[in-house]
């Protein structure tokens, strides 16, 4: 029973719509994009912080790097923290 649960969750559709970006262009063609993204299903939807690096085409577009990339949740404390740190380091 719980195997069918864990199987339902797995085969569920997630929608991911892209709230706000914002891109920090460095080096010769890499950025980093700093987006609020929402996860859809149909049991809900879920707000996150995403991180991710990627570089730009000769004919520029844009391509994100695999495996370069953080979620962070949306979570007020846990966003001051990160920018506490981040100054910090």
């Amino acid at each position: 029973m719980e195997n069918e649960r864990e199987n339902d969750r797995q085969n569920q559709r997630v929608e991911f719509e892209t709230v706000k970006s914002e891109e920090i262009k460095f080096g010769r063609n890499s950025f980093v994009e700093i987006a609020r993204k929402k996860a859809k299903t149909d049991e809900g939807e879920n707000e996150f912080i995403s991180i991710s690096k990627g570089f730009f085409l000769p004919d520029g577009t844009k391509r994100f790097s695999r495996g370069k990339n953080v979620s962070i949740p949306n979570d007020e404390e846990v966003i001051v923290e990160l920018a506490k740190k981040l100054k910090s380091i």
